[in-house]
């Protein structure tokens, strides 16, 4: 598996912001990774979801093909997508 693309998200104001915008729309496609970098000290208390609804309501986490390595807020935690193909 190799990485599409890596969007670095810090957070301001209570919003995410995606390699610098503001809760930035980002598209992605099948059959590829995406790592979201928040090693950045924003991220801290302030984990990244996914969700199959506009703005998560009501609730509908997206789960599949998603990880999670270490804590926001601190060096190398990242979230990171596989879109599966098809």
């Amino acid at each position: 598996m190799s990485i599409a693309q890596t969007f670095t998200v810090t957070v301001a104001g209570g919003k995410y912001y995606i390699d610098g915008v503001q809760q930035d729309t980002v598209m992605i496609g099948a059959g590829l990774t995406y790592k979201f970098d928040q090693s950045d000290g924003t991220n801290s208390n302030h984990p990244l979801r996914f969700s199959t609804n506009d703005n998560n309501s009501p609730s509908a986490p997206y789960t599949t093909g998603v990880t999670t390595s270490g804590v926001p807020g601190n060096a190398g935690a990242y979230t990171q997508i596989e879109v599966a193909a098809g």
